[in-house]
């Protein structure tokens, strides 16, 4: 098993590369804050509400309770098995400019106290997109937290499959849900946070397999998109399809939590899991 590192040690140099500058200026609204506003409100708009992506490092510091987090499978980075024009160049200049080896960053910590698996995407990786490297690490953190008999949380961000690898990434919406399956049939806890967007594979595969499924206000969420669903039926979709909130009036999502909110609604989960595991 390769050495595993506390998470500072692998994802404090990709931290520190995404943070805005002295002055952001928010594209939906216009208006501009400080670096220290956009943290404190979690890189969502302080004037419009707007949400910004957030990556894995930040991600898994706002959720995990500090000094607990643990990263593991890094040992296992992209490839380019079909040797695809440019790709290993490509992989190269995006893992020197974000600090992380694939779309998926894995650790276990605890949050409140309770231990965990966290699994979070990155969209700064090819826009989140899935290959090979991704579902193996996917993979590995269903199944340590099978093995650990501890939950699962996913935050999931993705472009869909990774077009570079072909075949290969296909084959990890089957790979994933079969440990999904199987982690599900132990009585593992799995609870699924979509986040803008999280589209194509990754949502036809362990995205939409969560035992409770929440989602980030105004999230993309969906296998194909709307104008290629539109061109496909011939019919004009309805408003906000796709949409966090549309699905989870129809019953796709189980509830919408704001980000702020969201390591409070994850450790009540957990609390109610584990008081549930003792009294059975």
């Amino acid at each position: 098993m390769a050495q595993e590192k506390k998470a500072g040690e692998v994802l404090g140099g990709a931290i520190r590369k995404i943070l805005p500058p002295a002055m952001r200026t928010c594209k939906a609204c216009g208006r501009r804050f400080s670096e220290e506003q956009w943290e404190e409100h979690f890189f969502v708009c302080p004037a419009c509400g707007k949400y910004y992506p957030l990556p894995a490092g930040k991600r898994l510091s706002l959720i995990l309770d500090p000094g607990t987090a643990v990263v593991f499978g890094e040992d296992v980075a992209a490839k380019d098995p079909l040797s695809f024009p440019g790709y290993a160049k490509k992989l190269e200049k995006t893992e020197e400019e974000t600090d992380l080896t694939e779309s998926v960053v894995t650790a276990e910590g605890e949050i409140g106290g309770i231990p965990c698996v966290a699994a979070v995407m990155d969209t700064r990786f090819f826009m989140g997109s899935m290959s090979s490297a991704v579902g193996e690490r996917v993979t590995r953190a269903v199944e340590r937290a099978d093995k650990k008999h501890l939950p699962l949380i996913l935050f999931a961000a993705s472009g869909g499959a990774r077009m570079q690898e072909g075949i290969y990434s296909l084959v990890q919406m089957a790979k994933t849900a079969a440990a999904v399956e199987l982690f599900s049939e132990h009585g593992g806890l799995f609870v699924s946070v979509l986040t803008h967007p999280t589209t194509g594979g990754v949502t036809a595969s362990f995205a939409s397999l969560g035992d409770i499924t929440l989602a980030e206000p105004g999230a993309l969420i969906g296998f194909a998109g709307p104008r290629v669903i539109e061109q496909t039926i011939g019919q004009k979709l309805p408003k906000g399809f796709q949409r966090a909130e549309y699905l989870c009036r129809h019953g796709f999502v189980d509830r919408i939590v704001e980000r702020k909110d969201q390591r409070a609604v994850i450790m009540d989960l957990l609390q109610l899991h584990a008081a549930q595991e003792q009294g059975a």
